[in-house]
């Protein structure tokens, strides 16, 4: 992966780390008024397998909602 991949692969990483609305909602309003390149994002070869990967799981019902993960995260942090 070169630089900027990798970059923007740490910053998604770190943004689904993120549970405060308010500091989200000011990411958002950053991102929201950048202006944005409109060319087309090639992507590497593990980025389509992952994707690849990620539809399989939706097809296969593996996966677990939002607000079931969030609830699980929350006893995590509880039992620290």
């Amino acid at each position: 992966m070169n630089r900027v991949d990798t970059l923007r692969n740490n910053i998604i990483d770190k943004l689904l780390t993120i549970s405060d609305g308010d500091y989200l909602a000011a990411i958002f309003r950053l991102i929201n008024n950048t202006p944005v390149n409109e060319d087309i994002v090639k992507l590497s070869d593990e980025q389509k397998l992952m994707l690849q990967l990620s539809e399989k799981d939706i097809e296969n019902n593996n996966f677990i909602f939002q607000n079931e993960l969030d609830k699980a995260d929350l006893q995590w942090l509880k039992e620290l």
